[in-house]
């Protein structure tokens, strides 16, 4: 037996138009998700291992510190043991075939994935000599974006290159 739905809280209707009106007046601006203002939005500094592990791996890579952090946070929101939908793994969510060929044998331990994903993204860096086609290589592969010359029409890849962006420009 399916349960009935609850009745509307008081006043969503309201709202509802509220928001109605809002877009009425403001629909020709680009529309803003909220999810991707509130993941680009300042979040709590990382746990000081992973800050330690970042600034580490930053370093003996070549890769800017504020970059790898901005990847670190929108990738797993600092979290060593995350793993995603699509299977990548730990800090900087490296895919396990990727982990593999930079030879990381722990995915989980944030020392040890900090350093194979910024060793991942300096390759990226150096393929593309650019940040955003570098981040979008990360996210979606260098195929991709050799394939399109640009950071390929994935919304997903999209939002990703912008949100660390965003991150770089609020770490500045």
């Amino acid at each position: 037996m399916i349960p009935p739905v609850p009745p509307e809280p008081a006043g969503l209707s309201r709202v509802r138009e509220r928001i109605a009106k809002l877009e009425a007046q403001f629909g020709n601006q680009p529309r803003v998700d909220f999810g991707d203002a509130l993941a680009t939005a300042a979040s709590p500094a990382p746990p000081a291992e992973v800050q330690q592990a970042l600034a580490n791996a930053a370093q003996r890579n070549g890769v800017d510190l504020g970059l790898l952090t901005a990847l670190a946070q929108t990738e797993s929101g600092f979290d060593s043991t995350a793993v995603s939908p699509k299977g990548a793994l730990g800090l900087l969510q490296l895919m396990p075939g990727t982990a593999a060929r930079l030879g990381l044998q722990n995915p989980f331990d944030p020392t040890a994935n900090a350093d194979a994903g910024a060793q991942y993204l300096r390759e990226q860096l150096d393929r593309f000599n650019d940040v955003p086609l570098a981040l979008a290589a990360y996210n979606a592969g260098p195929a991709a974006v050799q394939r399109y010359g640009q950071v390929p029409p994935y919304a997903e890849t999209q939002r990703f290159v912008q949100r660390i962006m965003d991150r770089m420009s609020l770490a500045r």
